[in-house]
């Protein structure tokens, strides 16, 4: 565990926070773009796990784009953090790895994905990708993605029927033609419906790189 503190904790959006923490133990760390931290909520036994959108080991500061979601133990940490707060990080430790991977890209998620695309896109600014999110709240998720320098993602609106789903699926056949490798994060069973739809496409397994961040009424996955 390397203890950190936060340097600064912007509100970019509604529920979304941009965190910036810094510390000596940050600074000898080897990560890459899609590698993952835990981070202790107030005691070793609770943690929740976060994508770092960049890592500077030069200043020995890392950056988190949190997004609020329900009111568990990393919800409550969120909203409390302020300049000044100190935390205990675990890694970062490997999670998902496409810096092998040629070819365009195809982000796919949701709120939770954010961090992960721009990890991910300025890792190499000139690969061609896509990024496309579920979200609850099309307006907050627009500033979020412009303000991180993803405008270019696509934003489907979530309905009680997930309509907003069957909407992503129409997207898949073009991504396929051309070559993609889908990158799926987020919501556990979007992944699995998206992966269905890809299987049905024949899309080789070795072009779909998939993570669930979480799932309604379960915890621990990371």
């Amino acid at each position: 565990m390397k203890h950190a503190t936060v340097a600064a904790c912007e509100t970019i959006a509604e529920r979304f926070r941009l965190i910036t923490l810094e510390g000596p133990a940050l600074r000898a760390c080897a990560w890459i773009p899609g590698h993952k931290v835990q981070i202790a909520m107030g005691s070793g036994f609770v943690a929740r796990t976060y994508t770092p959108i960049e890592w500077d080991a030069a200043t020995s500061r890392t950056r988190i784009l949190a997004y609020v979601h329900g009111d568990g133990p990393g919800s409550a940490w969120v909203r409390g953090l302020k300049p000044g707060t100190g935390c205990y990080v675990f890694g970062p430790r490997r999670s998902l790895d496409v810096s092998g991977v040629t070819g365009p890209l195809a982000i796919l998620g949701d709120e939770t994905s954010i961090g992960l695309a721009h990890a991910l896109l300025h890792q190499d600014r000139v690969r061609a990708a896509v990024c496309h999110f579920e979200v609850d709240d099309v307006e907050a998720s627009r500033r979020v993605t412009a303000h991180l320098g993803l405008g270019h993602a696509a934003l489907f609106g979530r309905t009680e029927d997930d309509a907003h789903v069957e909407e992503m699926e129409t997207t898949l056949p073009a991504l396929v033609a051309a070559g993609t490798t889908f990158v799926l994060t987020g919501k556990a069973s979007t992944i699995q419906r998206l992966r269905l739809a890809m299987k049905r496409l024949a899309v080789p397994a070795t072009h779909i790189v998939a993570k669930a961040y979480w799932a309604p009424g379960k915890r621990g996955l990371d």
